[in-house]
């Protein structure tokens, strides 16, 4: 039985975790790396310890970790970064120069200093043509713009959530999935903007992480209006509590009592006794 040894490397500090063939190297969390990448070789930290998996497992070819980093690469890392900075406020100042509506928010560099790559959010299409020669002329490298979506400058930029943690885009989500005002519904939240919104500005993220899960217990719940018949007599369902197992009853004389769902039983149809 074959065997390769997995490791897990992150290129930015919340960034995504990407598997790579250890090979022979010794490698520890926190260490830092230089790994074949589909832009060249790249630098990278080790996120997630190596460990043995069967070849067979592997569902893609994997990229490999080409050697520990040096001092040397860590000195380049650096540099990179500074050019990254006077990159983002040069591009920033030919924007306004040339009046361009866009909203330029990450500049990244190849780890050979080769080619930076502009990230920006605009309403609509933006001709950037004028302003690619500017910054190669300025720069000297090759230049990419790269119009992302604003969910995306979330997942690139990171940052903290309502809850105290990292978002999750940009720490363990591969892709974005569709969310809609029906699962904040379906989770009995506020449906209040500001409430249920992300950093983006666009629905939370995390409202599908227990969507499925709420359906399927409401779905064992009676629904929202219908009389049922409880120990204390007739009334009509108007709320859940899907976790609990339980409904908010709201019987004749207006008292409103909680009761489990093995303690309800649904009238009979009278229309069938008729």
């Amino acid at each position: 039985m074959t065997m390769k040894k997995i490791v897990g490397i992150r290129f930015k500090p919340a960034g995504k975790v990407y598997d790579f063939e250890a090979g022979a190297f010794v490698l520890n969390l926190g260490d830092y790396v230089i790994v074949e990448t589909s832009q060249g070789l790249g630098f990278g930290v080790v996120a997630k310890a190596p460990v043995s998996v069967e070849r067979a497992a592997i569902d893609k070819p994997l990229k490999k970790v080409f050697r520990l980093a040096t001092e040397k690469d860590i000195r380049q890392k650096n540099a990179n970064a500074d050019t990254e900075k006077s990159a983002y406020r040069f591009c920033l100042g030919c924007i306004k120069k040339l009046g361009l509506k866009m909203n330029l928010f990450s500049v990244e560099s190849t780890f050979d200093g080769s080619k930076l790559t502009f990230f920006f959010t605009a309403d609509g299409r933006v001709d950037f043509r004028q302003l690619v020669k500017m910054l190669v002329r300025e720069l000297n490298v090759r230049v990419e713009m790269r119009q992302v979506g604003i969910r995306n400058q979330a997942k690139l930029c990171g940052g903290l959530a309502r809850c105290g943690q990292q978002i999750c885009c940009s720490t363990f989500m591969e892709k974005f999935v569709p969310v809609s005002i029906r699962m904040a519904k379906e989770q009995s939240l506020s449906l209040n903007p500001t409430k249920i919104s992300g950093q983006c500005g666009r629905l939370m993220c995390c409202l599908t992480f227990e969507y499925d899960t709420y359906r399927e217990l409401r779905g064992k719940l009676p629904k929202i209006g219908r009389t049922v018949e409880t120990p204390k007599g007739r009334g009509r369902v108007v709320r859940h509590n899907a976790l609990r197992g339980t409904v908010a009853v709201r019987l004749r004389d207006g008292e409103e009592i909680e009761v489990k769902t093995e303690d309800i039983a649904k009238p009979q149809n009278r229309k069938k006794n008729a």
